[in-house]
């Protein structure tokens, strides 16, 4: 009777944290149509424009970009042809005299999109407005590599998503934990996967953020438009997107829940200072799980090496349950 009192007092956190979750979770409805009889050429235009870009007239941007210069004149006196004549020298002038330059971090809005198939450079042009006195026009490829959503997830994503980040702190976080645990390892802490607490949860929380970094890649890869589409319309509610990122979104839900209850089983297993360093250690380990099979799974590689970690981390779980 003991051991099933104590057992349910361990899963009632987890329990909680679960209901948590669900109560939580934030349900993306799709955009409103009306029904495609009823619907006008403009209309149908839009919802096209929609199903291929993810964004439409009265979506929201944030400038990320140093600077977004957009020009008032409308984009047929800008679409430049392969031959350049006098005229168009002149209307480049006009261009520049008559453009907009929004800063950084400038909150702006989709007030209109045009497709002009006569310019060679880039057929869409969007109009976009930081208030009622501000608006100009842009090509899209331009818009597009100088802003993001205004939405707290996808400028998450955006952070997380940079390639070249992803290898720099690689770099730098496998040195630091690497200097680190031998640190702690001569000093005798102790440290997940080496000289463990009886508690599979560090082990558990490892495993899901490595698994979650193979999948997060592996969806970019393999799932561009619908990753696309998620990062214009985030949601966190797992049962609102398709299954392959709705079980992305799930296993972020169980980090949280998994590293709650981490900290909760260490800090009773462990004296406070001891578990302060013991969990410092086990962040380090999954900085090195999330950047390593990031990386390694754009090359292929992180696959095997997913499976190589499963069966090293329940081994070395399972041969210090056996000390």
């Amino acid at each position: 009777m003991t051991r099933y009192n104590y057992l349910l007092k361990r899963l009632i956190p987890l329990v909680y944290c679960l209901w948590l979750m669900m109560l939580t979770g934030c349900y993306h409805r799709g955009p409103q149509t009306p029904d495609a009889w009823d619907m006008t050429k403009q209309q149908l235009d839009s919802i096209s424009f929609y199903t291929t870009h993810h964004y439409t007239q009265n979506y929201n941007f944030v400038v990320t970009a140093d600077s977004l210069v957009i020009a008032e004149q409308r984009p047929e006196c800008m679409a430049v042809p392969d031959v350049v004549s006098a005229e168009m020298e002149v209307a480049g002038a006009e261009w520049k005299k008559d453009s907009i330059t929004l800063r950084k971090r400038d909150h702006i809005v989709v007030a209109d999109i045009k497709t002009l198939p006569t310019d060679t450079i880039d057929s869409v042009w969007v109009k976009v407005a930081r208030d009622q006195t501000t608006f100009g026009w842009v090509r899209e490829g331009e818009l597009l590599g100088s802003v993001s959503p205004d939405d707290p997830i996808s400028q998450f994503i955006d952070f997380f998503s940079d390639t070249h980040l992803l290898i720099f702190l690689a770099f730098c976080v496998v040195v630091m934990v690497a200097y680190g645990l031998r640190i702690l390892m001569r000093k005798g802490v102790k440290i997940v996967h080496f000289d463990d607490i009886p508690s599979f949860y560090p082990t558990l929380l490892c495993l899901l953020v490595a698994s979650s970094a193979v999948l997060y890649s592996s969806i970019q890869m393999f799932e561009v438009e619908s990753w696309r589409h998620f990062y214009y319309h985030p949601s966190l509610n797992p049962f609102a997107l398709p299954l392959h990122l709705g079980i992305f979104i799930s296993s972020v839900w169980a980090i949280i829940i998994v590293a709650i209850a981490t900290i909760d089983d260490v800090l009773r297993h462990m004296p406070f200072g001891g578990g302060v360093l013991y969990l410092c250690g086990l962040m380090g380990v999954c900085s090195v799980c999330y950047v390593v099979f990031s990386v390694t799974t754009l090359y292929y590689i992180g696959y095997p090496l997913l499976l190589a970690y499963y069966v090293f981390a329940i081994y070395r779980l399972t041969l210090q349950r056996s000390l």
